[in-house]
């Protein structure tokens, strides 16, 4: 491999492995087995191939891959072909991993194993796009860095919360609709302003500012869900201190 693809992997590639970082310090009390999420990130890049069999017949059969000069076909684009079999595909994965795992023992373990698969997924996804780029690779990076890697990170967080909940018997029944609804609210509506964006001479920066307002919202309440699952675990081994 050359240094210069050696350099744009590594570019691609940074973005997620400082959110995991992240996501990991948050769980370091009680961490999960390296293997585990190894295999969870392993089962994050599956995820891309089992959205594109979703999503690409339905493209093409409608026609509408990469087509969107409107709003409508935006959404359409954003929620159809990206939002819905993107999440779909990641939500198997998880199921997967988690559904003999004895190490999902705690609230908190649902978001880091769904960060694992969604950041696997945005890792793969950012290499084919900065790498599609050419020579506007570092461009492509950064934008990437900044917006869609996190993005999938809040996603995953939104997925992970609800599965945890769901398997911990918190209102499984309501919360069971939440674990994929949640995702493909906030993926869609992201696509969608993203989209549109590309689409709309001289709104670009009024739909600029408020994708990055969204996905601020979108932090906010991922920071919010995470707090509130480790204070979950805290009051569990307050009262269980032998566990």
């Amino acid at each position: 491999m050359s240094v210069y693809a050696s350099v744009i992997i590594a570019a691609a590639l940074l973005p997620a492995v400082v959110l995991m970082i992240i996501m990991l310090i948050r769980d370091k009390e009680r961490p999960e087995p390296p293997r585990l999420l190894l295999r969870g990130v392993v089962f994050g890049v599956m995820a891309v191939f089992f959205s594109l069999a979703l999503s690409t017949p339905l493209s093409t059969l409608t026609g509408t891959l990469d087509n969107y000069t409107t709003f409508w076909g935006a959404l359409w684009n954003a929620f159809a072909l990206a939002a819905i079999p993107e999440e779909c595909a990641k939500l198997l994965c998880l199921w997967l991993l988690l559904r003999r795992n004895p190490y999902f023992d705690e609230h908190l373990d649902g978001i880091v194993y769904a960060v694992c698969v969604g950041l696997g997924f945005a890792a793969f996804e950012n290499i084919m796009y900065v790498f599609g780029a050419g020579e506007n690779w570092a461009a492509t990076a950064l934008l990437r860095g900044v917006l869609s890697v996190p993005a999938h990170f809040f996603f995953a967080v939104l997925m992970g919360y609800y599965y945890s909940l769901v398997h911990f018997g918190h209102h499984p029944r309501r919360n069971a609709v939440w674990v994929l609804f949640a995702p493909i609210l906030a993926h869609g509506i992201f696509d969608t302003i993203a989209m549109t964006e590309e689409v709309s001479p001289g709104m670009e920066w009024l739909l600029a500012i408020t994708l990055l307002l969204f996905c601020n919202e979108l932090r906010k309440l991922c920071k919010r869900h995470i707090n509130d699952l480790k204070a979950a675990d805290e009051d569990h081994y307050n009262r269980n201190p032998f566990q």
